[in-house]
């Protein structure tokens, strides 16, 4: 695979899944050959089906880069004590095999395909940002004068401080207004015992 620099990427992102069941217990995850750009998998989820017995249901990954490689476990689901599990900072660079070792399924797996797509508008984006940076920039809104008050902001400010006032004189002693019967109605029940 060819690396494109960095600045000539952008990432690209689609929503991506799969089933495992006792009819298809593995599936595998590739991208066409003539895609010449970095592909990463990130997994989010792995939940049983709503079918599921109540067994154990492991799944596992099998990496394809070079040589024989032992498959690594990624989770044991039971439907009455763990249905679903989270995935977190798994990333896997395709290929990637998922088996379903034990159980018959349905297993769902969920998570983020990301391509590297090159970025053929990064020239043109430039260009803009250059013509951008050339034109004169537009001057400040003027402030009034130290004599004159701006009259917009001032009454908004004003409005602020009474806010806080009222907020801040609320006394503790003061009764809370009670909603519905709910607080006057325990205490005569608790007046007549």
């Amino acid at each position: 695979m060819e690396s494109i620099d960095s600045k000539s990427e952008k990432p690209v992102s689609m929503i991506w899944g799969c089933e495992l069941s006792s009819e298809r217990d593995s599936y595998t995850f590739q991208v066409p050959e003539e895609w010449q750009c970095e592909q990463q998998l990130a997994l989010r989820t792995i939940c049983l089906g709503e079918m599921a017995r109540d067994e154990f249901h492991v799944v596992e990954i099998v990496l394809a880069e070079g040589g024989a490689r032992s498959p690594v476990p990624l989770a044991t689901l039971k439907p009455s004590v763990l249905p679903m599990a989270t995935l977190m900072g798994v990333e896997l660079t395709p290929p990637v095999t998922f088996h379903l070792r034990a159980g018959s399924g349905p297993v769902y797996i969920s998570g983020q395909h990301v391509s590297m797509m090159s970025n053929l508008s990064w020239d043109e984006e430039e260009e803009e940002e250059d013509a951008e940076e050339e034109e004169p920039a537009e001057e400040s809104p003027k402030k009034p004068p130290k004599g004159q008050v701006d009259k917009k902001g001032n009454a908004a400010k004003k409005r602020r401080l009474e806010e806080d006032e009222l907020r801040n004189n609320v006394s503790l002693e003061d009764p809370l207004p009670s909603k519905g019967r709910g607080v006057d109605c325990a205490r005569d029940a608790a007046a007549k015992k």
